[in-house]
């Protein structure tokens, strides 16, 4: 089967949510017979390029308006694509990529994955809503990342019978191997310490984990960069935080370090734009125990209360400090929840699992 993707940025240095979901999909279905190819804009033009697991095709993003990218030669590019593939296979939301879809009239079964409800540009929202409903209502099939988020959507609340969950999957070979002289090290030099790792955005949460861990000794490293990078680390400085460690972009080998020597990993985000939450999942790859917050998506899919680690009521500081104490204080329900965090991993989250279910949606709509 040939599957044509679709969504607003893809590359090979890109670490985002989707573009992951994206690279670890493409791995999956390769290995089950499918032939992907991925389209996506790019400010620097039109290009192409062959992968292992994917042909990747950029058009030339023309402007870029509230995070969406538009790109007047992607209608001619999409629809001479779409004629050789057997599956359209869309990543919502990217309102641009629901009026090529109307625009080219391409008569193929089609796949929307929904990564997410639009959460924070409420006016846009408004505006882009009749064009979401009619894109939604067109498509063949609609899958969400977890069963929780199908439950708490109010969109995909309208489509039960189109709309399924399919879970995302990690491929464990896709990442560096550990390296452990530098975990080693880091165990040497930081000690037993919580990690966090994402972009610095609104709607992680972080504020609350820095209230948190106020007035404790836990070392705690906050990995990643974004917009709110500059505001948290004044806040740990108002507060005198001196086991907040900012340590701001890493590499990936330095990732998959930091995630082999730390004691647990903590993910506060508080609201629905965190649909599911891959470091999360990567956390439970590497079989560690895990605190976040109950915010109706996948990150409580992933995270299951008192078995894998500790779930806690969003945007509450005490809760979250409770979990943190309790996992603390207990090195032996720590690994017991670390145990049961990389066996939930290997059960329901693995890039075969979802390549497999992928698969079998692609030829039940052929």
């Amino acid at each position: 089967m040939k599957i044509l993707h679709f969504y607003k940025t893809f590359a090979a240095h890109q670490h985002g949510g989707v573009e992951m979901f994206i690279r670890h999909l493409t791995h999956a279905t390769s290995r089950q017979g499918c032939e992907n190819v991925v389209l996506s804009l790019a400010p620097e033009g039109a290009s192409s390029e062959e992968g292992p697991d994917y042909r990747l095709v950029h058009a030339k993003e023309d402007f870029n308006l509230a995070s969406t990218g538009v790109s007047l030669s992607s209608f001619k590019v999409f629809a001479e694509l779409a004629k050789s593939a057997d599956i359209v296979h869309y990543h919502f939301p990217w309102p641009f990529m629901d009026v090529v879809h109307f625009a080219t009239r391409v008569k193929k079964p089609t796949v929307v994955t929904y990564h997410s409800d639009i959460v924070r540009q409420k006016m846009l929202k408004c505006l882009y809503t009749p064009l979401q409903n009619a894109f939604l209502n067109s498509v063949d099939a609609i899958v969400a990342t977890s069963p929780n988020y199908i439950k708490s959507s109010p969109v995909l609340a309208k489509y039960p019978n189109k709309t399924t969950a399919i879970p995302i999957g990690l491929e464990e070979s896709m990442y560096l191997p550990v390296q452990p002289e530098k975990v080693a090290e880091l165990k040497l030099q930081r000690g037993r310490f919580f990690l966090f790792v994402g972009v610095l955005r609104y709607y992680k949460g972080l504020e609350f984990l820095l209230q948190a861990v106020e007035g404790t000794d836990w070392p705690l490293l906050i990995v990643g960069a974004g917009p709110l990078e500059q505001e948290l680390m004044k806040m740990a400085a108002e507060k005198k935080l001196h086991n907040v460690h900012f340590i701001g972009q890493v590499t990936e080998q330095e990732k998959v370090n930091l995630l082999a020597a730390c004691y647990a990993v903590v993910f506060p985000s508080h609201l629905r734009s965190e649909a599911f939450g891959i470091s999360l999942l990567e956390a439970a790859m590497f079989g560690k125990p895990m605190v976040c917050s109950e915010i109706g998506t996948g990150t409580s899919y992933i995270n299951q209360d008192k078995v894998s680690g500790f779930v806690v009521p969003p945007m509450d500081a005490l809760a979250m400090r409770a979990a943190m104490t309790e996992l603390w204080a207990s090195p032996e329900l720590a690994a017991r929840f670390g145990a049961a965090a990389r066996e939930r991993y290997l059960k329901v989250f693995t890039s075969r699992s979802m390549g497999e279910s992928y698969t079998r949606l692609y030829t039940s709509l052929l």
